[in-house]
């Protein structure tokens, strides 16, 4: 009887010693497991380091070997201004000559008046974005001479390629953001911050400014999720 006593005293401590253990193993799990998720926000506003300027231009006539002539002094002309607003020789380059016979689609009265049209590109290259952006606003000089030239902003390319050298700071910036955040939602729940749990680093954007193109607005996004303790 004794001996069954002992036995059911020594299975029942096992039992509650079982449960401490199971609950303590829980809470030691639910405290860790305890995470906040947050993000970090880096921007940057820079200027464009590059540019690519296309020029396009048209000639029309009926005599073709005429309008080739035509064509070629209306180029050297675009290219004289060009270089008179500072560009060198090797910033430009001369496209092909684009020739369409006006009368091969259209007959009779519907004809135009010439019957053929020349086209031709001066792409300017360069890293002299401010050059460009002040001659942009030169291109009336060229109408004085008669010449129409096609240049819309919407060709015209700023590009910006210093984004290698921008993103360690960035990415350190967007960081330190994340854990300010972290940290004030950590004070809030009475509770401290751990370490990283996992860390998430977004793709980096590079967008043109509505208004000035030549202005490139830069962001990236980190996602860090936080152990709370």
């Amino acid at each position: 009887m004794k001996n069954n006593l002992f036995a059911a005293c020594v299975v029942a401590l096992g039992l509650a010693l079982a449960g401490m253990f199971v609950y303590l193993g829980f809470r030691t799990y639910a405290a860790k497991d305890r995470s906040v998720v947050v993000k970090g926000l880096s921007t940057r506003d820079v200027q464009a380091d590059y540019a690519v300027w296309p020029m396009s231009f048209t000639v029309h006539g009926n005599d073709l070997p005429t309008a080739y002539k035509d064509i070629n002094t209306v180029t050297e002309t675009v290219k004289r201004f060009l270089m008179d607003k500072g560009f060198a020789e090797s910033d430009l380059r001369v496209g092909s000559t684009s020739v369409q016979d006006m009368w091969s689609n259209y007959y009779g009265d519907r004809r135009p008046d010439y019957r053929y049209s020349l086209d031709r590109t001066i792409v300017v290259s360069t890293a002299d974005v401010a050059r460009v952006v002040a001659s942009q606003g030169c291109q009336s000089e060229l109408l004085s001479r008669g010449i129409i030239v096609n240049s819309q902003d919407w060709n015209l390319d700023y590009q910006f390629n210093g984004l290698t050298q921008l993103k360690p700071q960035m990415i350190e910036e967007a960081t330190k953001n994340a854990r300010t955040v972290a940290q004030k939602f950590a004070d809030d729940a009475n509770c401290s911050l751990g370490s990283i749990r996992s860390a998430y680093q977004g793709q980096f954007s590079v967008e043109s400014d509505q208004y000035q193109p030549w202005i490139k607005h830069v962001r990236v996004v980190t996602t860090i999720d936080y152990y709370l303790n």
